[in-house]
This record gives structure tokens, C-alpha cells and sequence, in this order.
């Protein structure tokens, strides 16, 4: 107990400061946990830890913290209100926090992502966190509507500190939210919550060199802070343990070779403090995991340093009050956070999202891919678990040698990027795409992420097909109409109407015919959706990426072995936004609004070849 005594001494006494996301599920996650044989105590630390996202990742953790010699410690969890800005003023805040780090390095403030504190970072035990989350779905219900639109925000800066500041009087009615909250805690959980009562403000960055200051107050000024916004209230919390350590990354993965040392795992996250390395060799450094809860050495080459809010779990909070000012899905779980919707003061920028397609078939498993899944009697058959159950109208009426499928890591990766969309609050009006069935699947998943699968239809469209020179053979593919398509349970607009047929498209386009085609029907399909809707998401090809916004943007098309160097470097799932600037016609490239999806190649592993072999 002594020991214990000694931690909680070392820990409650601190100035508390910031944090981020992960969500607390109703108790039927807590009911299975139980039911498997777990403690009431490592159930709930478990899913606390992990937000509540599902029973596999609570177990997950369990199984991975098997070791760690604080699992059975009742030691809470610290937790912080904070309100984080989305849709356009998200964006230029993430490009501001992107620039000021390219070109000053990083300062304080890139610790943490953008928001306004509402509160100071508080104590709540692993028992009383649903209750938590429940006591901010009552503030947000009591709240509907009576949040300020739009929420004005000016620009502060001083030798070492630049930041937007909330005008006083609608600075007070967020204070007043904040200790309705405060008040709810405590009659639900008993946990003291303490409003923020200094002045509110987004920090944009502190703690920097002086010489760095004209640099980061003209990016500063750069931002447009009345453009729309939609505040988000959201619950985070932070391991007490390591509040004051710095945050490494894991970059290389290394195995101990004494007992003192720990293994090293490239995504993991390691704590440090310098308390620790006093007795230290040099070139080594002494740290805990966030993936085992161990403690050990380890070489400091293998890791770099992330910013603190890398490990923050995020709580959303499930509600049913329909929109505006309400609630919208959470980041990482489809539960909920509260929504303050501000008024735009103009009409918000066009953007174009273009999207290549996924994982295709014919490349993971080669050009007679067909042959590996087909029996004697020409049925499918999966042979490999990343070949998908099945596919759509097998048997004679299908052309899959030249239109081939995703795979199920391609459609993995197509619902990663739809749920970014989401977890980034972008709205997508149309969704238009090649007819190849690589492109149309791709689309489908990327709206089951977004949670519009069934709501947005997909407009199949044949003049966003690749530069047909690509084709192998003498003749296009025969893609699935769309009427089989809908048919086959895919979201396809059936009363669609190409802008451009597929019998207008010829084997070996030239280079020139295919720039312009793509640039032809990338400005039809704009110009059709003007005035009904803002963001339009084209999922097409690795060379849309470049043939639907290069003279998009006044630029003329480069010369053909320049422009397949480009398409060459774009993964699957390549994203790019196009943006429309002002009233102009002009479009320019601007940062998306989610992150890269970076994957890499694996080869086939077959067992007996490998772990048979003499």
C-alpha cells in the first residue's frame, strides 16, 4: 500500500492540462466482458481504456496488459472537456498547423489538436465513466438551440503566444454550458468538475522562438475565422500515470536482449520522464508502453518523439436529439458528441474530392486470379482471406479478366477512408465513379463509412474510366449496367444519365483526348451539381487524381511521361481536394480533410513451404 500511497501522492497534487478521443458503449459490452470470465474491475478498465468501441478491442487490450503491474490498481482516469472545431474552419486550421510545423518546427501547441478548453482536467474512476458520458448527453439535450451563431473568434498574438480568442459575452453562455455540465457530473457520478474560467481561446501556437514569430502571425492571419464551423463537445481522457512524460512513437521494432529491456513494437506508443533516465546509458532510454503497460530500456534511435494528445482516448457520448444542435457521429465509434452549429456567413466553398479505387484482385493474385477461385463446375470458390466471399452475378454474364474486383483488405480500405470522412464532419452531396466494378465497390464501402450506404446513390459514370491506352486487348470492358448493379445491392443511381456513354469510349485514346475528356466531364458534373449541393466525391482512377483538377486549376496538362511518373506514385485510396476560390471559376488543391492511408506490399505465406521446410 505504502507504494501505492506514494504514486497517488505524486500524481493528484499536479496543475492539470490537456487531452483527446476513444467512447464509453451501454453495458452489454460490460455484460459480455463479465460473461467471458473477466473481473468486474478489468472489464471496465478495459473498455475505459479503449473508449468502449467494442468487446474485441476491450479484449484486446486485456490480453496485451496481461503484465502490466498496474492492472488490478484502482487508479483513475483524468478527463477534460473540450470544444473542437470541423468542417471549413477545421481545414484551415489543420493546414495553418500543418504550415507553422513546416516552416517553424514544432511548438507547444502542435501537443495537441485544435480546441477551446471548457474545462480543467479532472479525476473520474473507471465505474463512474458511462455515467460520465451520460451527465454531458444530458447538458447537450438541455442545450438544444441555444448556442450562439455564429461563434466569433478573434485573432491575439504576443512575443510568444498566438491564438483566436471567443468574444467575452459569448465566452459567458460557453462558461454557463460548462457548469451545467459541472452540475450534472456531480449529481450523476460525484466526480468535481472545474469550469475553465480564464479567458476561452483556440491556441494556435505558444512557446516558440521569438525569430519565429512574424512567420507564424502571418500564417496566422491567413485563417478565415468566420467561415462556418461546427463546434463539437467531446469527453477525453489520459492514462494519471504518464500526464507529465513525453510521448514517443515506435518506429523500428526491436527485441530485448537483456531483461531490463523491452520490446519494441512500430505504432506503439512509449511514455518517458526524465526523472527515469538519470541512471541511463547513453543512446538508451527508459520507458513504459502504452500497448503492455511495461516498463523497460530501450535504444532512443528506434523511436521519435508524437505529439501528447496521440494517446488520449476519446468518450462519445450516445444521443438521439435530431439536428441542427445536436449531435453527430463521434470520431472513432459510431456513439455521439454534441453538435453547435454555426451560421455561415457566405455560401461555403465548392470542393471535389477525387479518390482512387482500392486493392484490386488481378494485382494481389495475379492476371489468372480467376483460375485460384474457381471449382470444376466454374462455381466461385475463395481460396485466400483476402479474396472476398463472393462477387456480384458470377458465371457467364461477367467480363472479371478485364474488370476486375477489390479485394477485402481494398474494401477495408474503403471504409477507413469513408468513417475518416465522417469522423472529419464532411458532408458529400454526390458521389459519381468509373464503371469499373473496382470503382463502384470502392465507392459503396466508402459510403458505408460515411454511414450513407442506401441514402446517397452513386452515379455511374463512363467518362471517368481511365485513359483507355491502359486497356488491354482491342476492346473496352463490358462493366455491369447499372440496373444489375442495383439489382446486385449496390447503391448505383439507376436513373442516371451519362454524360458520357460507354460505346462513346475507343482503345488508345491519345493522351491529349483523355486529359480533356476527364477535364470535360469533371466541369459537367460540377456544373451540374451546382446551387444543390457543395462537395462532390469522384471515385475513379490513380490518373483522376491528376486529370480531374489539373486544368480544373488553370494548368495545363503535363507531358504524357511526366504525368505517368505522377499517377505512378498514388496508392490505392489516394485522396485529393479540389476547392473552388470565390466566384472566380478557378479551383486550387487544398489540404483534404483526412489523413494518408499508408499500407504496403505482403506476399503470399504459405505454411508448409515456409515452416516445413528442412
Amino acid at each position: 500500500m505504502a507504494a501505492k500511497e506514494d504514486l497517488y501522492s505524486k500524481i493528484l497534487p499536479r496543475r492539470l492540462r490537456q487531452s483527446r478521443p476513444g467512447s464509453m458503449k451501454s453495458s452489454s459490452n460490460l455484460d459480455v466482458l463479465l460473461s467471458m470470465g473477466f473481473s468486474r474491475h478489468r472489464a471496465l478498465k478495459s473498455l475505459v481504456s479503449t473508449g468502449g468501441r467494442s468487446v474485441q478491442a476491450a479484449c484486446d487490450w486485456l490480453f496485451s496488459h496481461v503484465d502490466d503491474p498496474f492492472l488490478d490498481d484502482p487508479l483513475p482516469r483524468e478527463f477534460v472537456l473540450y470544444l473542437r472545431p470541423s468542417g471549413p474552419l477545421q481545414n484551415q486550421l489543420s493546414h495553418f498547423w500543418q504550415q507553422s510545423r513546416v516552416t517553424c518546427g514544432k511548438n507547444k501547441a502542435h501537443n495537441i489538436f485544435p480546441h477551446i478548453t471548457l474545462c480543467q482536467f479532472f479525476m473520474c474512476v473507471d465505474p463512474k465513466v458511462e455515467a460520465l458520458c451520460e451527465a454531458l448527453q444530458t447538458t447537450v439535450q438541455q442545450w438544444r438551440g441555444r448556442f450562439p451563431r455564429p461563434l466569433p473568434l478573434e485573432l491575439y498574438t504576443s512575443s510568444n503566444f498566438i491564438g483566436l480568442f471567443v468574444e467575452e459575452q459569448v465566452a459567458d453562455v460557453l462558461r454557463q454550458f460548462a457548469a451545467d455540465f459541472a452540475t450534472e457530473a456531480v449529481r450523476k457520478t460525484e466526480v468535481k468538475v472545474e469550469p475553465h474560467k480564464k479567458q476561452l481561446h483556440l491556441t494556435l501556437a505558444y512557446n516558440f522562438p521569438s525569430d519565429h514569430l512574424s512567420s507564424l502571425e502571418k500564417l496566422a492571419k491567413g485563417i478565415e475565422v468566420k467561415l462556418g464551423c461546427d463546434w463539437l463537445a467531446v469527453l477525453f481522457s489520459r492514462d494519471i500515470r504518464f500526464a507529465n512524460h513525453e510521448t514517443l512513437r515506435v518506429m523500428y521494432p526491436y527485441m530485448p536482449q537483456n531483461d531490463d529491456e523491452l520490446e519494441l513494437v512500430p505504432g506503439d506508443f512509449i511514455f518517458t520522464s526524465s526523472m527515469d533516465q538519470t541512471s541511463t546509458s547513453e543512446g538508451w532510454v527508459h520507458g513504459t508502453s502504452l500497448a503492455t503497460g511495461l516498463s523497460g530500456l530501450l535504444p532512443e534511435n528506434y523511436v521519435s518523439l508524437a505529439d501528447e494528445s496521440d494517446t488520449w482516448v476519446f468518450h462519445g457520448v450516445s444521443a438521439t436529439v435530431p439536428l441542427p444542435y445536436s449531435i453527430i457521429s463521434g470520431p472513432v465509434s459510431p456513439q455521439q458528441v454534441l453538435r453547435f452549429s454555426g451560421s455561415h456567413t457566405r455560401q461555403p466553398k465548392r470542393t471535389v474530392f477525387v479518390c482512387r479505387h482500392g486493392e484490386r484482385m488481378d494485382v494481389v493474385f495475379g492476371k489468372h486470379w480467376l483460375t485460384l477461385c474457381s471449382d470444376s463446375k466454374g462455381r466461385y470458390v475463395r481460396s485466400n482471406l483476402n479474396m472476398p466471399p463472393s462477387l456480384p452475378l458470377w458465371g457467364g454474364q461477367r467480363d472479371y479478366d478485364m474488370d476486375a474486383p477489390i479485394t477485402v483488405f481494398g474494401s477495408t480500405q474503403a471504409r477507413l477512408v469513408g468513417e475518416a470522412l465522417l469522423e472529419s464532419n464532411t458532408m458529400i452531396d454526390f458521389v459519381y465513379c468509373s464503371p469499373s466494378l473496382r470503382c463502384v465497390q470502392t465507392a459503396q464501402n466508402i459510403l458505408k463509412g460515411l454511414q450513407q450506404d442506401g441514402k446517397l446513390k452513386v452515379r455511374v459514370e463512363p467518362g471517368l474510366f481511365e485513359w483507355t491506352k491502359w486497356v488491354s486487348g482491342n476492346s473496352m470492358p463490358a462493366w455491369i449496367p447499372p440496373t444489375d448493379l442495383a439489382a446486385a445491392n449496390f447503391s448505383v443511381d439507376t436513373a442516371y444519365r451519362p454524360l458520357i456513354p460507354a460505346n462513346k469510349l475507343t482503345v488508345s485514346e491519345s493522351y491529349e483526348n483523355y486529359m480533356s475528356r476527364s477535364y470535360q466531364v469533371t466541369k459537367d458534373i460540377l456544373s451540374d451539381c451546382k446551387n444543390t449541393g457543395n462537395n462532390v466525391l469522384i471515385v475513379a482512377h490513380a490518373s483522376s487524381l491528376e486529370a480531374c483538377t489539373r486544368q480544373l486549376q488553370g494548368r495545363s496538362p503535363q507531358n504524357a511521361k511526366d504525368f505517368i511518373q505522377v499517377v505512378r506514385k498514388i496508392p490505392y485510396l489516394g485522396f485529393c481536394a479540389c476547392e473552388e476560390q470565390g466566384e472566380t471559376g478557378m479551383w486550387q488543391l487544398v489540404d483534404p480533410p483526412i489523413l494518408p492511408l499508408t499500407h504496403g506490399p505482403n506476399h503470399s505465406f504459405d505454411w508448409k513451404e515456409t515452416l516445413l521446410q528442412e
